[in-house]
């Protein structure tokens, strides 16, 4: 099989690219052989048509894992296949993953909950987090997937939290292509992550246990829209807190960051997903892209993180562009465009519980002030939150002045989540912030 082929999901995404039928409507089925830039899909990534909100489950070997004599530490995993919602309303099937600590909950009450957003993957099905779990290096000379969010979920475990990670709609089910940084795909799919897990037979996980969620980066978007969501949307999920770290809350100011960056890749994941997401913008596709540009779109939705830094570093919209332009001044000149943007921005709706918002003073990837301006939305609103300026010095590459935020910050994000989950009320730093017009 060629190094860039995926049956049938490529020719799904290529279609979805250039304006054919869309995804959703060719699901794949447990008889076919989705494969992914080498690596095998299992078939419980499949999506059936099936109801409910927990679709299926089953046992997820953790690769770092040690015999324990409460069980293997840090706990036992299972995967999850859940339902959710999309942006156009319609139910779609999401896979994740829940781990049940072997550490006790020491700070009393129930064991409480957090759910994972994972920053970016990728946009192919090998990509998903709950896949690294299992295979947290995979390497196999077509693609290169890092399960770096692993760090973060199993600092939570030795805390004896217990963890759902959620994969977001379309990455690892096979059925459509992932929407990457959609805000209410990604919205939703952390509130339902919550769902499914509450839903999994055999947890220490009940009603009563306290919720929390974490995100960075994509992530960090996505649990800034599931805290604004979650009244709305999910009013049985009371939110003890959210941290929400480089959080890209304006997409136009992120689009225009990130071209030409270490992660110009990710203009395309952005570009596919809103085609996914919106059938009504591939006409300015059609017109707008070049065939370079197209065959980039193509490729990169089979790719992961490290593949896109690899073969997509530092390239520059405007060679996919018909006109040379780059995809920046395309938003300019398209009111579609623009309207579908504007409704991806977060920090329009007051969030019910606090929320930590973090990012790096120096990150140019997932720019510091629209992050900063999201604080201050929220705190105009009256909501309750934190905001921590991350201060780590330029270090010469954008992909390390937006990841170094993540590691410095990690272990207090951690901490104050902990502290939300044990009941400690927050502190609100809104005071610091011009939280007037």
């Amino acid at each position: 099989m060629p190094a860039h082929t995926r049956l049938p999901v490529l020719a799904v995404a290529v279609a979805a690219c250039l304006g054919a039928q869309t995804a959703a409507a060719l699901p794949a089925t447990a008889s076919d052989t989705v494969v992914s830039r080498g690596v095998t899909i299992p078939a419980f990534y499949d999506p059936p048509a099936a109801d409910g909100t927990l679709v299926r489950s089953e046992h997820l070997p953790l690769a770092l894992s040690l015999p324990g004599l409460d069980g293997p530490l840090p706990g036992r995993a299972t995967r999850l296949m859940y339902k959710s919602t999309d942006s156009g309303g319609n139910p779609v099937a999401v896979t994740g993953a829940y781990i049940e600590p072997a550490a006790a909950w020491k700070h009393g009450g129930p064991r409480p909950l957090v759910a994972v957003a994972p920053g970016t993957m990728g946009q192919g099905d090998q990509c998903a987090a709950s896949l690294g779990l299992e295979h947290p290096l995979s390497i196999n000379g077509q693609t290169v997937s890092v399960g770096y969010e692993d760090l973060a979920i199993y600092r939570m475990l030795a805390k004896g939290i217990a963890v759902v990670v959620t994969d977001y709609a379309g990455l690892g089910a096979t059925d459509r292509l992932h929407t990457y940084v959609n805000r209410l795909d990604g919205g939703h799919a952390v509130l339902d992550a919550v769902r499914a897990a509450r839903n999994l037979a055999g947890t220490s996980v009940t009603a009563a246990s306290p919720v929390g969620l974490y995100g960075y980066s994509q992530g960090g978007g996505a649990t800034a829209s599931a805290a604004e969501l979650q009244p709305a949307y999910a009013p049985d999920i009371a939110l003890a807190g959210t941290y929400s770290g480089a959080p890209p809350a304006d997409l136009t100011a992120v689009t225009k960051a990130i071209d030409g960056s270490d992660l110009a890749g990710a203009l395309g994941w952005a570009v596919n997903g809103f085609l996914q997401a919106d059938p009504a913008l591939r006409p300015i596709a059609d017109k707008r892209l070049n065939a370079a540009g197209k065959a980039a779109l193509a490729d990169l939705s089979t790719m992961c993180v490290g593949d896109a830094i690899l073969s997509y570093n530092s390239a520059h919209s405007t060679a996919w562009t018909a006109d040379g332009s780059s995809l920046s001044d395309v938003i300019k000149a398209e009111p579609a465009l623009q309207d579908f943007l504007d409704r991806q921005r977060v920090g329009r709706t007051k969030p019910a519980s606090p929320v930590r918002v973090a990012t790096g003073v120096n990150d140019d990837l997932v720019p510091h002030a629209q992050a900063r301006t999201l604080a201050v939305d929220w705190c105009r609103k009256g909501a309750d939150i934190t905001y921590v300026p991350v201060t780590v010095p330029p270090l010469g590459r954008s992909l390390l002045n937006h990841f170094t935020p993540l590691i410095t910050d990690q272990g207090d994000a951690i901490d104050w989540l902990t502290d939300r989950l044990s009941g400690r009320p927050a502190s609100s730093t809104c005071w610091s912030l011009p939280v007037r017009p």
